[in-house]
């Protein structure tokens, strides 16, 4: 059951081959926003790479953050800088980046900044977001994400009532 919210340079490998993950998203400014959520509560509702997740603030625990799921338990994380040594993402951990390439890597408070991350840590999968009346739309997400998450959408999804309770 989706639910409201208020809000506000590594390469993946997996098996030698390099996982692209495409950044574009509306939550690239500053601006308030509603998102809804696909709540992430067990196991069997995954999210995968690519999806843009809430999940809590590693570094401040009262606090959230929207990022986008980039690498997995697994996958080989390979640094542009020579002086960092790869490594493997262990069981349950994930990476997370900012979408906002606009950022540094120090200014985009993503796992290249604080490093990797529980899977614990995410609430959930945001399917939807709101920042106006007429500038709202689904987030793009991985496709299996996408496929799963429309079906909801279409069913359960009310604009105007959203936008009516949005806080700009």
């Amino acid at each position: 059951m989706p639910f409201w919210c208020q809000s506000e340079p590594w390469i993946s490998k997996r098996k030698g081959v390099a996982a692209s993950i495409l950044m574009q998203l509306c939550l690239t400014s500053p601006k308030v926003c509603t998102l809804v959520l696909q709540e992430v509560i067990v196991l069997g509702r995954r999210v995968f790479v690519g999806d843009v997740v809430l999940l809590k603030d590693p570094e401040k625990s009262d606090d959230f953050l929207v990022r986008r799921l980039a690498a997995i338990e697994g996958y080989e994380m390979v640094s542009a800088d020579e002086k960092d040594d790869p490594f493997v993402l262990d069981k349950d951990e994930c990476w997370v980046l900012a979408d906002n390439d606009k950022l540094k890597a120090k200014e985009a408070n993503d796992s290249r900044t604080f490093g990797p991350i529980s899977m614990s840590n995410i609430v959930g999968r945001v399917i939807y977001c709101l920042q106006t009346a007429v500038d709202h739309g689904p987030v793009q997400n991985s496709h299996f994400s996408m496929r799963k998450d429309s079906p909801v959408l279409e069913v359960e999804l009310d604009v105007e009532e959203m936008a009516k309770n949005h806080k700009a």
